[in-house]
């Protein structure tokens, strides 16, 4: 076993800058503005979304302590984070026990590495990979096709996004991006053999995935897995799956690659308890996973004889040093935050650049491989993506306070720009505004904004650094007379009168209103009193001082105790039977 220390003396270092799918090509409003354009995406992840989302409030209505497994979710994540690395040392061994083998991978460039150099020494130029967002993230398979080996991706979103030539939009649906007319267009051009009366039905569509998978699930000699949890106290992977895909490349291969990002180890197997019951309901809407596979090591003569397990950093250790963002880390990728987000909805996955979109991947992704804002990094712009509104946090499965992360990343990289154009305008603005005599000019200068506003009173462009809010909205021109110079006017002034006399008759009005109902309440409780005076409002006015009270009787002797009546005989009762009772 080696001996592995994550406390490192120094900050610990992000992902690598290039490596695997963790930043994009632009910011996100610019990425934004281009998807926003496409309508039939955004009827596509409406549907999706809403249809997702209504299955997942569903059934966890149905649990009374479903509050309860949310909180104890997020206290085995804490707990983990906590002592991760005597866990992943624990887990390191017990694989290694069971006759697996371990890899530590410190980064994209050396996970992709290591997955090669085994592919190669099975002598294959094929493999058949389970869903995984880990090998997504580091780019396995544009590496692996750079080093003449082909990936086949077997689950089904999965399979369509890869002959798309497309790149996921979704933790749980990479396709959800797609319709099934889209989805038949690919078939037809892309699948060799394909029935060319294929229609649009999902039945017809999985059975021509299924036939073209087949074979890839026979001939296969290594599969390429991630793994949902670890369980260091045993040593056993798992993997969810919705399709059967996840059993047949974890059985049927002669050898098993599963790459597992450091921070999906969970303490003991008992712990599987509360986050099988998270995930299946936050992601699919179900209330289990249709198929789970759990294996542990190698057992001769059933599955894989030859394991490898490859634990992947990646700037998780990095993360981990952030005693604010760690909580990122917490993640199950349930996919439940971005089902509820107002801005995926409608920008959808690929405007966020990256392998983790929505609003865990505006706080993952800065987390994993860092933001600089300094140098213009996309991934600086991802913190801003986010309306705030929380969705996501009553959604998460785990509490991620996804909001406050966003803040807390706003501010750093705030922090990181330094002095900019924007600080220096807001330096002034506070100056202008805490001076009346330049806030009165400003005003008057700002009136000369409505020469470049157009017919409709709209700015649209304006000047840098200005143009930062007139490239994402318009900017109403401003009016003729200030609100100051408009009170100062006559017109000002007579509606300053108007709404005096307005708000002394409103008065006016309701103290009248006030008397007639205290009259009203006093005529009532009169009435009431005249009929039974034991009625009379307790909180009614006093007109009269009460009346002395009555002093209480003095206390009775035994003797003197009330006696309680006794019921009279029945009629047919006769002092025969009277007896018999007094004998009884």
């Amino acid at each position: 076993m080696s001996t592995t220390f994550l406390g490192l003396p120094s900050a610990p270092p992000r992902a690598p800058y290039g490596a695997g799918n963790l930043r994009g090509d632009q910011k996100f409003p610019k990425a934004a503005h281009t998807e926003l354009q496409n309508t039939q995406l955004r009827g596509n992840l409406h549907k999706a979304t809403h249809t997702i989302r209504a299955k997942r409030l569903a059934v966890t209505a149905e649990l009374p302590d479903w509050e309860h497994l949310r909180d104890a979710g997020s206290a085995i994540k804490s707990d983990t984070l906590n002592r991760l690395p005597e866990l992943l040392e624990e887990l390191e061994e017990r694989v290694t026990a069971r006759g697996g083998t371990v890899h530590w991978a410190r980064d994209a460039v050396e996970a992709n590495e290591i997955v090669t150099r085994l592919v190669r020494a099975k002598g294959s130029e094929e493999v058949i990979k389970v869903k995984s967002m880990a090998t997504q993230e580091i780019g396995l398979n544009e590496h692996l096709e750079a080093e003449g080996i082909t990936a086949h991706e077997t689950d089904l979103a999965e399979l369509i996004v890869q002959l798309a030539h497309d790149k996921p939009s979704h933790i749980l649906v990479p396709a959800i991006h797609r319709n099934r007319e889209e989805i038949r267009e690919i078939f037809l051009k892309e699948i060799p053999g394909v029935d060319p009366e294929l229609t649009s039905v999902p039945a017809e569509l999985a059975a021509a995935a299924r036939a073209y998978l087949r074979e890839k699930f026979m001939t296969a000699k290594v599969a390429v897995s991630g793994a949902n949890f670890g369980i260091a106290e045993t040593g056993t992977l798992a993997v969810v799956e919705s399709e059967g895909n996840g059993r047949m490349c974890l059985t049927l291969p002669e050898t098993l690659i599963t790459v597992m990002g450091i921070e999906k180890v969970l303490p003991r197997h008992q712990d599987l308890e509360v986050f099988f019951q998270l995930l299946p309901r936050s992601s699919t809407g179900e209330r289990m996973n249709p198929y789970t596979s759990l294996w542990t090591g190698v057992t001769e003569g059933d599955g894989p004889q030859e394991f490898h397990l490859v634990l992947l950093d990646n700037g998780r250790t990095a993360a981990l040093a952030d005693k604010i963002g760690r909580e990122a880390l917490h993640c199950i990728r349930c996919s439940a935050c971005l089902n509820v987000c107002p801005v995926y909805e409608r920008a959808g996955g690929h405007a966020y650049g990256s392998t983790y979109p929505g609003p865990i991947g505006a706080v993952l992704t800065p987390q994993l491989a860092g933001m600089d804002a300094a140098k213009d990094d996309p991934n600086a712009s991802l913190p801003y993506a986010s309306s705030l509104c929380g969705a996501c946090f009553d959604a998460c499965p785990v509490k991620i306070d996804i909001p406050s992360l966003l803040v807390e990343l706003r501010h750093q990289k705030t922090e990181q720009a330094g002095t900019t154009a924007e600080s220096l305008a807001m330096k002034a603005a506070a100056a202008v505004m805490a001076r009346p005599g330049l806030y009165t000019g400003a005003q008057r200068a700002a009136g000369l904004g409505r020469v470049i506003a157009g017919r409709d009173k709209k700015i649209k462009h304006l000047p840098a650094p200005f143009n930062g809010w007139s490239d994402s909205r318009d900017t109403p021109a401003p009016p003729r007379r200030s609100f100051r110079r408009w009170l100062d006017s006559a017109d000002g002034r007579e509606a300053l009168r108007a709404a005096k006399a307005e708000g002394e008759a409103s008065r006016t009005e309701a103290d009248a209103s006030h008397t007639e109902a205290d009259a009203s309440r006093t005529e009532a409780d009169t009435s009431r009193t005249q009929g039974d005076p034991s009625q009379a409002r307790t909180d009614a006015p006093r007109t009269q001082p009460d009346p002395p009270r009555a002093q209480p009787d003095p206390p009775r002797t035994q003797a003197e105790a009330p006696r309680t009546q006794a019921e009279p005989p029945a009629a047919t009762e006769t002092h025969d039977d009277q007896d018999k009772g007094e004998k009884a």
